[in-house]
């Protein structure tokens, strides 16, 4: 064979073109496993670094597929928050950060913007080929949505009265939402947000979203007539757990440093500053939460009415709060709330047949009120959180959230069980789920768009409260048709500037 020869310019020509394909290896190969490029990150606009903001945003910033670019709060920074132990969030933020002495010298429990641009830029600065740009920083999230252009992702953690304005905004920008409970306080703003979501197409996800395997051996068993024909579902919390007041504080603090108060009440009307309305323990007041039955019962009822197709809303509702007095001038008298929701409610919903299943009464108690003991428990006592569902052959007990639900007596749950396996409860839910549909630009499992009857009812549950007598309920038209007072809970007074 005769030897090849090339020039010197052909030499270097194929040594050039072989060192290009090297070069143009896909940066997730060189990164090595689970690395994802910057180009497919979600870029994440976090508005809200409360207690729960914090929280959560430590286990967030930890997943590759998202980088939170922007943090935006009416708080500055301040450590009078409200949480569930004295030094949770602290911890957190230490353990993400890899920083045992984080937050030593705070005396309280700290939250704010300034917090949460810290946590962002501290936890990005650490990790590997980490483009070092700072975390940008708002008070008012109407800047932060018209400045930030590179934004593909929302997350919401702002006090109930805010959910569905920002998501309204959001979505119009076309930005993919992602919410903690409930779309809204008022019924009108949470039409108003799927109806946003439909419009704009922008996938969205509201946190409550679960999928979990006792619903489905609940369905399974009502489907094969164990309990009979359905006749009852009962759910109860402990909640609240957080003070709850019967009239709107009279006296008037100044409005601490760094803290927006105009921004933080944002559509309600004005009234002065008080620590009582905000943080932790909004939830408890009309104007600012939804109550109980809005914080937990997302949890409960959303994953069972997915599961067993409840689609249509209920057509009534009846509510009854806890009462108090008071004494004055040596005489005592009943204490009219028109403010805020009672320390413990029963609330008491009918609903027309569904597709699989009869009409059937929904029952949601909270503040320690629990139905009666079903006779078929014996001597044992209903826990203090849980589901019921009474047919008119049986009954199946199960946990707040439906897990682990067996059939009662004992003996009908053993004949029925017999020889089959345990399951274990494998829940699905959380991050990932909302995180891939928004990757790929569809709805998440948990979309809005799935929310609307459950959103309702809740809601419906307010009203049925503030208007203290039983409601009939025409869902087609929004409208309370025995009681024309009752339909403006389905709005609210907006301030000026903030109308929708």
């Amino acid at each position: 064979m005769k030897k090849r020869s090339i020039s010197r310019r052909q030499f270097i020509d194929t040594t050039a073109k072989a060192s290009l394909a090297f070069t143009i290896v896909p940066r997730h190969v060189l990164g090595g496993p689970g690395y994802i490029a910057p180009s497919d990150k979600l870029n994440l606009a976090y508005i809200g670094c409360g207690t729960q903001g914090l929280r959560e945003m430590c286990e967030l910033i930890t997943n590759p597929a998202i980088q939170i670019i922007s943090v935006c709060d009416p708080n500055k920074m301040s450590t009078n928050y409200i949480d569930w132990s004295p030094n949770g969030i602290r911890d957190d933020i230490r353990k993400v950060l890899g920083d045992a002495n984080w937050g030593a010298s705070y005396q309280g429990i700290p939250g704010g913007r300034d917090i949460g641009k810290e946590l962002v830029d501290r936890y990005y600065s650490k990790q590997q080929n980490n483009s070092n740009k700072s975390c940008t920083s708002y008070a008012d999230f109407r800047e932060l949505l018209e400045k930030e252009k590179d934004i593909d992702v929302v997350k919401i953690m702002t006090p109930d009265h805010l959910h569905g304005y920002i998501s309204i905004a959001a979505m119009k920008k076309g930005k993919q939402v992602v919410i903690h409970k409930p779309l809204s306080n008022r019924l009108y703003e949470a039409k108003l947000v799927i109806d946003t979501a439909r419009q704009t197409g922008v996938s969205t996800h509201l946190l409550a979203w679960s999928k979990k395997p006792g619903t489905e051996l609940v369905k399974q068993w009502i489907a094969e007539g164990h309990i009979g024909q359905l006749k009852e579902i009962h759910n109860w919390s402990n909640r609240p757990v957080w003070p709850q007041w019967t009239s709107n504080p009279t006296d008037t603090p100044p409005v601490p440093e760094g803290f927006d108060w105009p921004l933080w009440l944002g559509p309600v009307p004005d009234r002065p500053y008080h620590p009582n309305y905000t943080h932790n323990v909004f939830r408890g007041w009309y104007d600012f939460g939804a109550g109980s039955i809005a914080d937990m019962g997302h949890y409960s009822l959303w994953p069972l009415f997915l599961t067993l197709g409840i689609n249509a809303a209920p057509f009534s509702a009846e509510a009854y709060g806890t009462t108090t007095s008071t004494i004055d001038n040596q005489v005592c008298h009943g204490v009219q709330n028109d403010v805020a929701f009672p320390y413990s409610s029963i609330v008491r919903f009918k609903f027309p047949r569904q597709e699989s299943l009869p009409p059937f009464e929904l029952f949601w108690y909270d503040g320690g009120m629990r139905p009666h003991t079903p006779d078929a428990l014996g001597n044992a006592s209903l826990e203090r959180e849980g589901m019921l569902f009474v047919g008119d052959k049986g009954t199946i007990v199960a946990g707040f959230r439906c897990e682990n639900p067996r059939l009662l007596p004992d003996s009908k749950m053993e004949a029925v069980m017999k020889g089959q396996p345990v399951k274990k409860e494998v829940q699905e839910s959380g991050d990932p789920y909302w995180i891939e549909a928004f990757k790929n630009k569809v709805q998440s499992p948990g979309s809005f768009l799935y929310a609307g009857t459950v959103t309702e009812t809740i809601l419906l549950g307010g009203v049925a409260l503030r208007a203290k007598k039983r409601l009939l309920y025409d869902s087609a038209a929004m409208k309370i048709t025995n009681e024309e007072a009752a339909n403006k809970y389905f709005y609210r007074e907006y301030r000026k500037g903030w109308e929708l």
